[in-house]
């Protein structure tokens, strides 16, 4: 790892903020845990809650205000996602997968196809795959690979 960065973690709805803390105690990397609140502190002294106001993208600014070159940021949401690519972040999604400039386009263009078509079809909802024990095994080892880069 070059430097010092800081994880970011989108963490209302992040399934995988243990192992974000597993990896960051291992390899002594500051978190940062953004939620709009009903998420328990962490006594992990690597480990920095901030509670943001209720509302829409509210925890997405922060993250997005706050993140530097290098940092890595764990979310889902595509349009922050986008933001911390543009601004020198690393972006990886709990399934382990990593964005970069080369599909984060394609990543969004995905998202927007979705919406629409879920607006367009109301019965439409949901229908994900859902998160499992392989899912957090990928996620551990990308993460890790990520941070020692």
């Amino acid at each position: 790892m070059r430097g010092t960065c800081t994880i970011w973690v989108d963490a209302d709805a992040c399934p995988v903020k243990a192992e974000v803390e597993k990896v960051a105690t291992r390899l002594g990397v500051r978190v940062v845990m953004v939620s709009n609140g009903g998420i328990r502190p962490s006594a992990n002294p690597l480990v920095e809650m901030i509670y943001v106001a209720a509302g829409p993208d509210e925890a997405d600014k922060r993250i997005a205000d706050g993140v530097a070159p290098g940092d890595v940021v764990v979310t889902t949401d595509m349009p922050l996602a986008a933001r911390v690519v543009a601004a020198g972040g690393r972006v990886i999604r709990p399934d382990g997968s990593l964005l970069r400039e080369a599909n984060i386009g394609e990543a969004l263009a995905m998202r927007d196809l979705m919406t629409d078509l879920r607006a367009a079809d109301p019965f439409r909802q949901g229908g994900g795959k859902s998160f499992g024990a392989a899912d957090r095994s990928r996620f551990l080892d990308a993460l890790d690979r990520l941070l020692r880069r």
